[in-house]
């Protein structure tokens, strides 16, 4: 098979077929596609040789932060994070630094055309994506959930992703690497370029589609593109700087044409919202207490939705937020102040870093080293609104990318700045695309262990024993818990299993059945603090939990229900972070 061939495949598998994958099994919607990511990038790292070169000290800050993050999690694990979550972290992240690594030593080879078949994958996700997002609005009947995801937003384009704000921003990904595609080939003739522009307004029609105000400042970010990066050619830039208008006048013509049709387009009921942030002002409010609260340790590494839920906010979000939607408050929260500000100087200092000696790379390189980093760029400030770097299908590319960005290509470096010869290196990297590979085999093994709960076949057996055996898997045995601690009578026959299970996501359901094992086992005091954080969620699911307390007679008994005194001074979420209770 020649080498470009299977480079172009290998890293159309890890970047386009993740975003592809509309089918999916519960309990997760999204774990296929990321284990597709994961084993498609292992792939990427065992088929794609690089030359292995030593670490430079404009590198070292992104080292420095995953080794911070890496500390963070081990920690957060002995403070009462679960273990499944802690390995899923912890192999994410390791994921996420030989991705790195490897794009970081692919900028010295000298084809090129291992990040041209980067730049055409990446458009070529977003094409695919393309068709998805058309069928999904102007043909929804068209999306059958197999191989077309439905939309659960009317007139709105989600993607085989399932989420408009995710859609949005691999749709802004494609548009970037559009650019040097469409500037390696600035000399074509002018029909080329007509039919590089269509592509460009194709993209930019679904961006208008998933009506994602993250897909705005996307746009924007590429007018700004254009505007000060002069090293692109005339028409390139041209477009670029048009990407504001072209987005409005689509949007115009959307409208008119749900007008004309009758058909939705879900453009027009974003402007109409009342909530122009979708809770997320309220989420940021409840986080900053929070820091307040804990500055220096913070409440651990992914416990933010266990810490939150359980401390009171009257007046909180009704939704369940497993996230901060904002990355620095995400570290903040989580790691204290010191630590958190500590990772999110070193990536803006990487960041930085990779804008710096990308800008210094000439000729077609350049652009192809600019579009990484402003790859980089777009999901840092779609991280500001929401968590896509928790996703492999977002992470991997990005660690690329960042890599690429931070590494100039060894034509464009001063004498002094070309590392040494690591021949250790590519070895290393074929072994950690072997390990991800072979890791994301077993995961899905793994994984089927807890589908068989949620999703059995006529002979998956009793649901006891599908509890049981899920409860045995690495990574997923909080969803057999989830199971054991909403499905077994009395709750507190299966406490064991709340150990784990909420520090993956509170909800009605799980805290329903938190409160009434808590109650059985004698514990009270917890039992009614536990009812009245949920109260606070104002969800109908806990209305008939709640409507004893409009009994007279059931509120003159001795003692009366848990769930409708008030629950003693003094407690806090820390009283219930202990693995059993």
């Amino acid at each position: 098979m020649p080498f470009r061939f299977l480079v172009h495949l290998v890293l159309a598998l890890a970047i386009a077929g993740p975003t592809l994958v509309a089918y999916n099994v519960s309990p997760s919607a999204t774990l296929l596609n990321q284990l597709l990511s994961l084993a498609g990038w292992g792939l990427v790292l065992a088929a794609v040789p690089v030359p292995g070169l030593s670490p430079t000290a404009h590198e070292q800050p992104l080292w420095l932060a995953l080794v911070v993050l890496f500390v963070a999690i081990g920690w957060a694990q002995q403070e009462g994070l679960s273990s499944p979550l802690a390995w899923s972290a912890l192999a994410l992240l390791a994921a996420g630094a030989a991705v790195a690594w490897h794009g970081l030593n692919a900028a010295t080879r000298r084809d090129g055309a291992l990040v041209r078949a980067f730049h055409q994958a990446m458009l070529l996700a977003g094409l695919a994506s393309v068709v998805v997002a058309l069928l999904q609005v102007l043909a929804p009947t068209a999306a059958d959930g197999s191989f077309i995801a439905h939309s659960g937003l009317p007139g709105r384009a989600v993607g085989n992703l399932r989420q408009p704000n995710h859609l949005s921003s691999l749709l802004m990904w494609a548009l970037v690497e559009w650019v040097p595609l469409a500037q390696a080939s600035q000399l074509a003739r002018q029909r080329e370029k007509v039919l590089a522009l269509g592509i460009a307004g194709l993209l930019m029609w679904a961006v208008v589609l998933t009506a994602s105000r993250t897909g705005i400042v996307g746009v924007v970010l590429l007018a700004l593109w254009g505007l000060v990066d002069k090293r692109l050619a005339r028409w390139v830039r041209i477009a670029l700087v048009s990407a504001p208008v072209a987005y409005a006048l689509i949007a115009l013509a959307m409208s008119g044409w749900a007008h004309t049709t009758g058909h939705t387009f879900g453009g027009e009921g974003r402007l109409a919202e009342g909530d122009v942030s979708a809770s997320r002002f309220g989420i940021w409010a409840n986080t900053i207490e929070m820091i307040r609260q804990q500055p220096w340790t913070g409440v651990g590494f992914g416990e933010f939705n266990f810490a939150w839920t359980l401390t009171p906010f009257p007046g909180r979000p009704v939704a369940f937020f497993d996230h901060t939607h904002n990355l620095p408050l995400q570290l903040w929260v989580e790691l204290g102040i010191p630590l958190g500000s500590l990772v999110l100087g070193l990536l803006l200092w990487a960041l930085v870093q990779a804008g710096v000696r990308s800008w210094r790379v000439p000729g077609e390189e350049g652009a192809g080293s600019r579009a990484a980093f402003m790859m980089v760029l777009m999901i840092g400030v779609h991280s500001l609104f929401e968590y896509p770097l928790w996703y492999a299908y977002f992470l991997l590319p990005t660690a690329w990318a960042w890599g690429y960005a931070l590494r100039l290509p060894e034509a464009a470096k001063p004498k002094h700045e070309l590392p040494a010869p690591r021949f250790g290196a590519p070895l290393l990297l074929r072994l950690a695309g072997v390990l991800m590979i072979v890791g994301s085999l077993y995961a899905l093994y793994d994984y089927w262990k807890v589908v068989a709960i949620y999703a059995p076949t006529d002979d998956a057996g009793p649901l006891p024993e599908r509890i049981e055996r899920g409860q045995g898997s690495l990574f997923f045995s909080h969803h057999a818990d989830y199971a054991a601690a909403t499905t077994t009578t009395p709750p507190s026959a299966a406490m064991a299993a709340f150990g784990t299970t909420t520090h993956s996501l509170l909800d009605t359901r799980l805290m329903l059945a938190w409160a009434q094992a808590l109650a059985e086992s004698g514990n009270r005091d917890k039992a009614s603090y536990l009812a009245a954080r949920l109260r606070e969620f104002r969800n109908p699911a806990s209305a008939e939990f709640f409507e004893v307390c409009n009994d007279p007679d059931k509120m003159a008994a001795s003692p009366p229900p848990f769930q409708c005194v008030p629950p003693p001074a003094g407690l806090t979420w820390r009283d219930f972070q202990a693995h059993t209770e």
